[in-house]
């Protein structure tokens, strides 16, 4: 990322004070110079921008979000309101774990999920919810596992709710959860043999 003449300047005058100062001005008619075209010819061959394919992704729809949650929720009153997340092995790794968290007890449930599926979800649930019935909510991010929720809400008796995008820090346990999973499972470790 290139910065600004004003901003090359100031930082000449303040912190660079080995090196002659030039101005904005300066700057700018340097850039614009037979010399200064060539940097930024080689700035930006060196520098090129990846542009990222944006694939059509499918939205979750009828969800109930965080918002609507009740108040008793939020002040970690009753058991079985739990926050869920997934961790993911990294870019060599493979499998990820699903990770859900009770916001009174932080009681801790894992489950691995392989293959990565809507269905392998579905089952892991059912296994948490047999270990811990008094699970009552979840609230979950956006993920795309997550499309069948309805039908996930009916069979296993729970309300989800789900998060805004781009808001991790609406689940506060299960964030804090998994930054102390990573310490054993970190990024690019091999899930399906690890746990």
């Amino acid at each position: 990322m290139t910065s600004p003449p004003e901003e090359i300047a100031k930082r000449i005058k303040r912190i660079e004070k080995k090196i002659p100062y030039a101005s904005a001005s300066a700057i700018r008619r340097y850039i614009r110079s037979p010399y200064g075209r060539k940097i930024e010819w080689h700035r930006a061959k060196v520098f090129k921008k990846k542009r990222r394919r944006i694939a059509a992704r499918r939205r979750i729809e009828g969800k109930r979000m965080i918002s609507q949650r009740p108040g008793k929720i939020a002040k970690r009153w009753g058991l079985g309101h739990m926050e869920g997340d997934f961790i993911v092995s990294g870019k060599s790794g493979k499998g990820m774990v699903f990770a859900l968290r009770d916001r009174k007890i932080r009681k801790n449930l894992l489950e691995k999920i392989l293959p990565v599926s809507v269905r392998a979800v579905d089952r892991a649930i059912g296994r948490m919810r047999k270990r811990y019935p008094e699970m009552q909510t979840i609230t979950f991010d956006n993920d795309i596992l997550f499309l069948e929720h309805k039908i996930l809400e009916k069979r296993y008796g729970v309300k989800i709710y789900f998060c805004f995008p781009h808001s991790p820090w609406q689940k506060p346990s299960i964030e804090n959860l998994n930054k102390i999973l990573r310490r054993y499972i970190p990024k690019s470790s091999d899930i399906v043999k690890s746990i």
